[in-house]
């Protein structure tokens, strides 16, 4: 890399390539004023608001140190006469245009520090016309009279978030930032991840929350920040949390590596569900005089008519014997658990422990089972792992990547940012999804498939890529098995049979054949519309073998990545909160594994696996289990064909749930422990990148609610496993030594760095983002291909149920709504359940936009508002599953795909009528 040499101040220093002299004098701290300019990843300069001017030698103007790249023996004044009077005229104009601070949106911005450190408080100039703020967003207030023009909000919607919202209308002085064509904030297609708000220099763009009622002064400001790591998707986006007096005030993204600063709505504006009025503050126990379960109305005024108050050791005495008294009658096979993947690494460790070690069961798993299970089941069959091969931002480095059954710029918005910019840059996209969504307009190609077919598509692309020689045979020669059995599985499957079976046409099949084949770096992403069929580890089978057939696989810019649905989905997992595994994937059933840990946790172990979310929920109706402890999860809203999963939980004899929150699961629960919510406590998250993170606490734990991994310490203490740890870095520590994984990778280094990517070679060597690129961790070290055959779903519609129904997230609302639905911004953007159909279905099925509407299954029905969606497909609605009026789980089709024992929540036949026309007929 070359370097340049110049004078800055009479100090000679060095350039590196590509440097501008504003980021030199930034490096040698030399502090120079900066408005439209914003030092963080993604932004480029834009040098219009001439704050940053200095003086070079020899040069008749001033020029824009942040555009400005210096060149040999350059000679630079940051602070001559010249520079500082220009700089304070520069503030002294825009402070003409500005409020008065004490009336000023954000006195606490960019512009009046700048303004304070060049001495500039009052202006000469006449202010110009005052407006009225735009409060119409839930989240956000525009205040026009503070904006400069300095585009850096159009550069952080179009540019950073590839969100195409913001634009600059009008001209000269008139110039000001548009939402679309000039509608107000809360009327555009503003997705709320509050970029321009950490943009804004000035304050013309703020957070409502920190304002007056009016909008137009800001009345909060923080008191500390902590940093630490967002609570809601798999991204597993870097936080800077802001408190006053105990309560989260504002957070902001950090530069971490899986966000670059970058929030999404849930991340920025959706914190507030911590400090909500519904948190569990004291033990609760089930009155002896309180109906059945099952008769449980749910209304949250009176739920002490159903629980009391209790002290700790009553609850915890009463939970733990509970538990005992069932293990006592049936043995392990009496008792289940379910962690969380919203909780840290640590505490899943200590669950799956305290379920193994306490009662001898392996019947432990948590929310993986209901979103990638069948992912995780296809890779470890095919290469040895269940986690990612290359991060979310490797598309950065790619030809080529598909995106298939996810809908990142909802689920995984930061995320998709990587992606939208990568596709901007020239990386060709390919979505294929049964419904349209917004990413497919950067897609060189989006294939709208038909749902349940993709087997038949994929198998299509394989049969080109093979019968046209597009695969790499010295790769699969030194490392792969299988090819030749898949040779000739997929003969038959030509892109003119799958055609007609998928709905994309045969020519389209080739050319995406084609280009995956022969681009240099090709990546695969997939999500929950893959993974979620009974043929879900088919379809990841397929993924699979498209990239070892041709050597996509190891190399910077390729490789397969299930993106991960919750925070701590992957970490959880990793830590052995499934009935098969122990940490890091180790096998129940090898004796040598199970001998491991019993010598490490002085107790025999169950030698046989244990059952699954869904089985689980079959066994209690079937009079095996008989309690439950339940930690953070909430199977009442999040299991398939909801009113036989609560059925089973109103039929144990006993169960405990801790959580936050009195959830739709905790109604059922005999025990309730008042727990830990995110922001309030100290644990290590694991991201869908295989990025560990620490997350901290920013507030106190409201009440009497207790840390998630003390309340297991006293459950395990009360069965007599004499548990002691000192804290949570105690905890890590004894997992990271039954997780080679976790190798080289010390409490203190994540103290020291902040984020590590698994697995790291060395104590000071980063983690290996890119994996496989000299072998597989299988016995042999290679990798294998399995083929698949055409596997319908479970239940096709028919003349009495001709729809398909799909379910899944929204962006504004996470899992099912526990949190988000409690968090006040979140709520107010999506207040109430929705089923989306396409607008040609609504006229032909003689239905109204808005109107109410009754959808049935063979399972059950649920009341919603009908809203068009044109990316919803013809002959299918979609139902998201957050909603507690309406659950779209008591529509879902329990049925399982056989291998990753996931159920099909993405397709089941359904019909939808006006909820006034089924009333009549009843």
């Amino acid at each position: 890399m070359s370097e340049i040499s110049f004078s800055l101040d009479g100090k000679t220093v060095t350039a590196r390539e590509g440097e501008t002299i504003w980021q030199v004098a930034k490096r040698e701290g030399v502090a120079i004023p900066h408005l439209c300019h914003k030092d963080a990843p993604g932004y480029r300069a834009d040098g219009n608001c001439r704050a940053c001017m200095v003086d070079i030698e020899g040069e008749r103007t001033l020029a824009a140190s942040c555009i400005r790249k210096p060149s040999e023996g350059l000679v630079v004044k940051t602070a001559s006469e010249r520079a500082a009077k220009a700089r304070e005229m520069v503030f002294e104009l825009l402070a003409a245009d500005q409020p008065s601070r004490d009336a000023h949106p954000d006195p606490d911005s960019d512009f009046w520090k700048w303004s304070d450190a060049l001495g500039v408080t009052t202006s000469r100039f006449a202010p110009g016309e005052r407006t009225a703020p735009d409060i119409s967003h839930p989240a956000m207030a525009v205040n026009l009279d503070a904006c400069i023009a300095c585009n850096l909000c159009e550069r952080a919607c179009r540019e950073v978030q590839v969100n195409d919202v913001i634009g600059m209308a009008g001209r000269g002085s008139h110039t000001i930032p548009v939402f679309d064509i000039a509608d107000p904030m809360g009327v555009s297609t503003c997705v709320a991840c509050g970029e321009c708000v950490s943009a804004c220099p000035t304050g013309a763009l703020m957070e409502k929350s920190l304002m007056d009622e009016a909008g137009r002064t800001r009345e909060v400001f923080a008191e500390e920040t902590i940093d630490s790591v967002c609570p809601f998707c798999g991204v597993g986006c870097l936080t800077s949390v802001s408190v006053k007096d105990g309560r989260i005030v504002k957070v902001d993204g950090r530069d971490g590596p899986a966000n670059e600063n970058r929030l999404c709505v849930k991340g920025r504006f959706g914190f507030d569900y911590v400090s909500s009025p519904q948190r569990l503050t004291r033990p609760l126990i089930r009155r002896d005089d309180a109906p059945k379960r099952g008769d449980i109305s749910m209304d949250l005024g009176n739920y002490l008519d159903y629980f009391r108050e209790a002290t700790w050791d009553e609850a915890l005495d009463r939970a733990a014997s509970g538990l005992k008294a069932a293990c006592e009658a049936k043995g392990g096979a009496g008792v289940a658990g379910f962690g969380s993947a919203k909780g840290s690494n640590e505490e899943a460790y200590l669950f799956q422990k305290l379920i193994r070690q306490g009662f001898r069961s392996n019947n432990v798993d948590h929310c993986t089972r209901l979103c990638h299970a069948s992912s995780v089941a296809a890779l470890m069959e095919g290469i040895g792992s269940g986690a990612v091969t290359a991060p979310f931002s490797a598309a950065g480095d790619a030809d080529c990547m598909i995106v298939i059954g996810a809908r990142p710029a909802q689920n995984h918005p930061v995320a998709a940012t990587y992606f939208k910019q990568a596709a901007k840059k020239g990386t060709k996209l390919i979505v294929m999804d049964p419904r349209g969504q917004d990413l497919m307009r950067y897609a060189e190609h989006g294939l709208k498939f038909k749902p349940g077919t993709d087997v038949a598509m994929l198998n299509a692309i394989l049969n080109v890529i093979i019968t046209e020689g597009l695969y790499d045979s010295q790769y699969i020669a030194a490392h792969v098995d299988g090819f030749e059995a898949l040779k000739e599985k997929i003969r038959d499957f030509t892109p003119e049979a799958m055609a007609p079976v998928c709905g994309i046409d045969a020519g389209t099949l080739r050319e995406v054949a084609r280009l995956y084949a022969t681009s240099a770096k090709s990546i695969i992403f997939w999500g929950m519309g893959v993974s979620q069929h009974v043929h879900g580890t088919d379809n990841v089978r397929c993924l699979i073998a498209l990239a070892l057939v041709t050597g996509h696989i190891g190399r910077p810019g390729t490789g397969l990545h299930p993106l991960r649905g919750q925070n701590n989905v992957q970490g959880a997992s990793d830590a052995g909160l499934i009935p098969m595994v122990f940490p890091d994937y180790r096998s129940v059933e090898s004796p040598d594994i199970r001998a491991e840990y019993e010598d490490a946790w002085g107790r025999t172990l169950d030698p046989v696996r244990g059952l699954t979310v869904v089985e689980i929920m079959n066994d209690i109706l079937a009079g095996g289990i008989e309690a439950m402890y339940i930690q953070g999860e909430n199977p009442a809203m999040s299991d398939p064909d909801q009113a036989h999963a609560r059925k089973a939980l109103a039929s144990l004899k006993h169960l405990v749930v801790q959580d936050i929150f009195l959830t739709e699961t905790a109604w059922h629960a005999d025990v309730i422990l008042p727990a830990s919510a995110h922001a309030e406590k100290l644990g290590t998250y694991t991201n869908t990148n295989r990025q560990v993170q620490i997350g901290r606490p920013c507030v106190p734990m409201p009440g009497e609610a207790r840390a998630d991994w003390e309340l297991m310490i006293e459950i395990a203490n009360r069965l007599g496993l004499d548990w002691s740890y000192d804290g949570v870095p105690a905890i890590y520590e004894e997992m990271r030594s039954h997780m080679p994984s976790l190798n080289n990778i010390s409490w203190e280094r994540l103290e020291r760095e902040g984020t590590v990517t698994y697995p790291a070679d060395g104590p000071d060597e980063p983690g290996n983002e890119i994996l496989f690129g000299q072998s597989f961790p299988t016995a042999d070290g290679r990798a294998r291909i399995v083929t698949t055959d055409l596997v319908p779903p479970d239940e096709l519609p028919d003349e009495d149920f001709p729809l398909v129904l799909t379910t899944g997230r929204m962006l504004e609302h996470w899992h099912t709504g526990a949190m988000t639905r409690r968090a006040a911004v979140l709520d107010a953007i999506e207040p109430e359940p929705v089923v989306s159909m396409n607008p040609r279905d609504i006229k032909l099925a003689g239905l109204e936009i808005g109107q109410e509407v009754r959808v049935e299954t063979r399972r059950g029905a649920i009341t919603l508002t009908l809203r068009a969606d044109r990316d919803v497909s013809t002959g299918m609605i979609f139902i998201p599953f957050c909603f507690f009026e309406a659950p779209a789980n008591f529509l879902t089709n329990p049925q399982l795909d056989p291998f990753g024992k996931i159920p099909e929540f993405k397709f089941c036949a359904a019909r939808i009528m006006p909820s006034a026309q089924r009333e009549a007929a009843q």
